[in-house]
């Protein structure tokens, strides 16, 4: 019988996930578990051990060849082979099949539809929508855009300041864009169409600043005070006595303890942040003072 030796500057791996970087009209490529290289992007996953399937570099991970040393200087001047791996890591295009692809897009899709279901709310009750709710409603947006996306390609391109360019479409999400960013435009069209009665969810705040509080100066209660105002969605009153500076406006739910922390820090305990009306609900709308 014959043995076949493999040659040695190659090594095949299976079931991977490919990170691939083109320099100096080469292609070089990573073996990566699945799943693993979006973790490390994010920050979730920290140990590369646990997102490599081995600390080589490919010119095609498929068929096993491994990167000549001379080829990654000529690309990557001055760097170790550490450094190169990261900047591939890092910066290079994923290469993922179908089935991934699916379950990245499901994933990304739960996130959408648990931000817009944590920012939003029925304006007749003040109460916050299921996740299924919102994904349902997000469901007929995506058909309608669906249909609209047909329709203009049977018209032709929109014109300038034609409403199809202007109204809030909702087509689904797509993993060019993150989670945040579409989560706003899904509010958009949401509150637009009314495909369920729903408006974005806020919280009436009052925050109260003392003028000459024991221990903070005059320029810590300026830097407070502009603060505060960048925090509110919409600023409805700013009053107060000599003593005392106030307030008023809203702000979405997230934004209360990100204030009150602030004030808190910046102010020494000597600030109040004051919840007016409770604009996002499972029950009974009530005002809660914090006195931080």
């Amino acid at each position: 019988m014959v043995n076949i030796n493999q040659p040695s500057n190659q090594i095949k791996l299976t079931n991977v996930s490919i990170v691939r970087i083109k320099r100096q009209k080469k292609r070089f490529e990573l073996a990566c578990y699945k799943n693993k290289v979006l973790e490390y992007r994010s920050g979730t996953e920290k140990d590369l051990d646990e997102v490599l399937q081995i600390p080589q570099i490919f010119l095609n991970v498929s068929k096993g060849a491994v990167a000549p040393t001379a080829d990654l200087q000529k690309a990557f001047p001055g760097k170790t082979n550490d450094e190169i791996i990261l900047e591939i890591l890092m910066k290079g295009e994923l290469q993922v099949g179908e089935k991934e692809r699916e379950a990245q897009l499901e994933k990304l899709n739960n996130e959408v539809v648990a931000i817009v279901a944590g920012r939003c709310v029925d304006p007749r009750t003040k109460r916050v929508y299921t996740a299924s709710m919102i994904e349902k409603a997000l469901g007929e947006l995506r058909e309608k855009g669906e249909k609209l996306r047909q329709q203009q390609q049977k018209d032709g391109p929109a014109s300038e300041g034609s409403l199809t360019n202007i109204i809030p479409i909702w087509h689904g999400v797509t993993s060019s864009r993150p989670a945040k960013v579409l989560a706003l435009d899904a509010i958009k069209a949401l509150v637009y169409h009314q495909p369920i009665p729903i408006t974005r969810a806020r919280m009436k705040i009052r925050v109260l600043l003392p003028s000459n509080a024991p221990g903070v100066n005059s320029a810590a209660v300026k830097k407070c005070k502009a603060a505060v105002q960048e925090m509110f969605e919409k600023v409805e009153e700013i009053g107060g006595t000599a003593g005392e500076w106030e307030c008023i406006g809203f702000v979405e739910p997230g934004k209360y303890k990100v204030m009150g922390d602030f004030v808190g820090t910046e102010m020494k305990g000597k600030g109040v942040v004051e919840v007016l009306d409770m604009a996002r609900s499972h029950g009974t709308a009530t005002g809660q003072n914090s006195r931080t």
